[in-house]
């Protein structure tokens, strides 16, 4: 008894611990005083980051968790209207729950977005149908995007959160039931419009109805795209959904004031309340959210509705490269979102490493090396791959070939900024494979040498891959004038590169494989016409001739551009910065074009010859800068 006691009296001390405080106020603000101004105290145990964590947690500036202790004024969800919505209010929650889809499409989380709307809480206990069955829906098409997105992991940070904060995506309701209710919705108001034809609210009605059969078609067109079989057999049919859906997009825009008038971004008397989620959010700072009005978000989705016509025209790219310059032309729109990057992600690779999920990557290659500079080995009538060491050697290197080249397809559904950083990494792997490609190409010359008559086959698949590698090379330098990244004094020496190498060696690469499919052809055709004499030959025009003129065109260009910003520096238009240590323009140079050293061919250039051709041309115009002018019109 006597040990309990003891024990219960202990458990009590350390229950109720004493503490002997000491305050150190006086002596803190005594030590500060010989610190200078800006100045910090390092300590072992405490950096830079317990610091700055220090001040994000609980700090309503830093914390976002803080903010939802601030009163608001949205109603409570036991107070949420489930039954008797007007038709105006209905329509008011649809608006601003699609304004908030836009913004969640732009880069901010659902939680902030989409589910602030309380509806979304308990979408099973709304007893107005056409409010119920949009809930449901919206939820499927969030299940949809997040789908494309994840497939196709061409988003980042600032693109798209991904997220579901707890909420699930109702999996026991089918995709075909949801499509049922949302027409069952529609049959219902049309029935009420033939019933009452005279009434005042049919206006309000039509709106109404308007506005289900756009979010049914919108989610169908969804589930068009997320096949994995073949597109080209459906694409008529998805493109006759997006046609339909757009011409409701007038309609949606001219009725937005059909719903209830509200005061500010949200409608809290309709069931939005921004802060609802915010303790589901990260100590992070509080990101302000802004939601779009409704006709701005209707404008959003007729454009998203333009750019998915757009890419329905990738089904008809045959060819690997007609699909590579589909995708770059379509990445250089500005407005391209993460929906429609996405898409055409999955759009060409339902599969991982399936064309339009019927042929592998690294046939749709060989198809495109074939056709480009027509290599020996792959070509069936000299029988090459009848070797088993040619064939494994062929087969290793289009499958070393799939992923850099599945990767460049990736990068163009990137945004911009990421675009170049990747462009950069993949230099390394293209330079990788000019290193294999000349290895093979090398042990293919044995078989191809002893055939009769005698082909080449050296440079072949490294004409290829260097075709290509200068490809990306010049997509990163024209990346920097699409970021603004170059300030004016630095125009000089990227239209130089441009100008002296790149387009130049393009021009030459492409040449060689010109020459080498009209050697080919003019081969076989002699050893057609042996047997036909007499016959007059039909000249063959050049595959490759309507892209030499475009990079001779190109080369041409930026040779008067670096020719005419010479001219501008000895007319002192344009400043250049004090030759300050670290910020030279031999530094900037060498930042610049660093990409560019982990490339073999074509090897990169000093900023010694860059000086060299500045100074050619300095004197080759006397120092006149009209002279450079009218050099640069030649």
């Amino acid at each position: 008894m006597e040990t309990d006691c003891k024990s219960i009296s202990n458990q009590k001390n350390e229950s109720n611990p004493s503490y002997n405080w000491k305050d150190v106020t006086p002596e803190f603000f005594d030590s500060i005083k010989e610190l200078e101004l800006g100045e910090l105290l390092h300590g072992y145990f405490f950096g830079l980051f317990e610091a700055m964590s220090a001040i994000e947690i609980m700090d309503p500036k830093m914390d976002a968790g803080m903010m939802c202790n601030r009163e608001s004024k949205a109603i409570k969800l036991e107070d949420l209207k489930l039954s008797g919505l007007s038709v105006s209010e209905q329509i008011s929650i649809i608006d601003v729950t699609l304004a908030c889809l836009v913004s969640w499409l732009e880069g901010h989380s659902l939680a902030q977005t989409v589910f602030t709307n309380l509806y979304f809480q308990k979408p099973y206990e709304i007893e107005d149908a056409p409010l119920k069955a949009f809930c449901i829906c919206i939820y499927k098409i969030i299940e949809e995007i997040r789908d494309f997105a994840n497939r196709a992991q061409v988003f980042e940070e600032e693109d798209f959160q991904p997220a579901l904060y707890s909420y699930h995506y109702f999996n026991e309701i089918s995709v075909t039931r949801v499509i049922g209710m949302m027409r069952e919705v529609d049959e219902s108001i049309n029935h009420k419009l033939k019933s009452n034809a005279n009434s005042d609210e049919n206006e309000s009605y039509v709106a109404l109805n308007t506005r289900i059969k756009f979010v049914r078609l919108f989610f169908q067109i969804l589930l068009s795209f997320n096949r994995r079989e073949n597109h080209s057999s459906s694409m008529g049919e998805t493109q006759r959904l997006l046609t339909t859906c757009g011409l409701l997009i007038p309609s949606l825009i001219n009725t937005v004031d059909k719903g209830v008038p509200k005061v500010g971004h949200w409608c809290y008397d309709l069931g939005f309340d921004p802060l609802i989620n915010q303790k589901l959010l990260p100590p992070t700072f509080p990101r302000y959210t802004k939601i779009k009005p409704a006709d701005e978000a209707y404008v959003y989705f007729d454009s998203l509705l333009t750019r998915l016509k757009q890419i329905c025209k990738l089904t008809n790219c045959t060819t690997f490269i007609s699909a590579l310059e589909c995708f770059i032309e379509l990445g250089h729109n500005s407005h391209l979102c993460i929906v429609s990057r996405s898409i055409m992600q999955t759009l060409y690779f339902p599969q991982p490493g399936k064309v339009f999920g019927t042929q592998d990557l690294d046939d749709c290659l060989r198809e495109w090396a074939k056709s480009f500079i027509a290599p020996p080995s792959l070509i069936p009538r000299l029988n090459i791959l009848s070797n088993s060491q040619a064939k494994d050697c062929i087969h290793n290197f289009f499958d070393h070939c799939t992923r850099p080249f599945a990767g460049l397809i990736q990068i163009c559904g990137h945004n911009k900024a990421r675009q170049r950083d990747k462009l950069a990494h993949l230099m390394e792997d293209f330079s990788a494979l000019q290193d294999e490609s000349q290895r093979v190409d090398a042990f293919l010359h044995s078989f191809s040498s002893k055939l009769d008559p005698p082909r080449e086959h050296l440079a072949s698949y490294s004409t290829w891959i260097i075709y290509h590698t200068i490809r990306i090379m010049i997509m990163y330098l024209l990346s920097g004038f699409e970021l603004e990244l170059y300030s004016p004094h630095e125009y000089q020496y990227i239209y130089w590169y441009l100008y002296q190498f790149l387009y130049g060696w393009l021009v030459s690469t492409l040449n060689r494989a010109d020459n080498v499919l009209l050697g080919s052809d003019s081969l076989v055709d002699s050893q057609k016409n042996r047997t036909k004499r007499n016959k007059p030959k039909k000249k063959k025009p050049h595959p490759y001739s309507q892209e030499i003129v475009m990079c001779h065109a190109m080369q041409s260009l930026t040779g008067a551009y670096f020719k005419t910003l010479i001219g501008f520096q000895l007319e002192g238009k344009i400043r250049t910065p004090k030759h300050a240590k670290f910020d030279n323009e031999k530094v900037r140079y060498e930042h610049r074009f660093a990409a560019f050293s982990a490339v073999a061919v074509p090897p990169p250039f000093s900023y010694n010859e860059f000086q060299m051709t500045r100074c050619q041309i300095r004197d080759s115009a006397s120092g006149d800068p009209g002279k450079l002018y009218l050099n640069s019109c030649t």
